[in-house]
């Protein structure tokens, strides 16, 4: 196998498990507050307490995943496209 056939292999292989991870699971941890849906604030002894609420995942602790908004967003146009 050529090295370009290789790296087109692992490019698709690559693409279409990302694909399925969007279709099986759309939804993943928030990366700023890591699925909590709040920030962690200390107390002064250290211990942890509940926070303000994450603004970028308005307190859900979830986000969409890239693959699965584009996903929808060509969808609606398809299906704006085709009414």
């Amino acid at each position: 196998m050529t090295p370009i056939a290789l790296a087109i292999a692992c490019l698709l292989a690559v693409t279409l498990g990302y694909a399925a991870l969007c279709a099986a699971s759309p939804f993943g941890r928030c990366r700023k507050c890591n699925g909590l849906g709040f920030q962690l604030r200390h107390t002064r002894r250290g211990a942890p307490r509940r926070g303000k609420h994450c603004r970028r995942c308005k307190g859900h602790g979830i986000r969409i995943r890239a693959g699965r908004w584009i996903f929808n967003r060509a969808a609606a146009l398809y299906r704006d496209g085709t009414r």
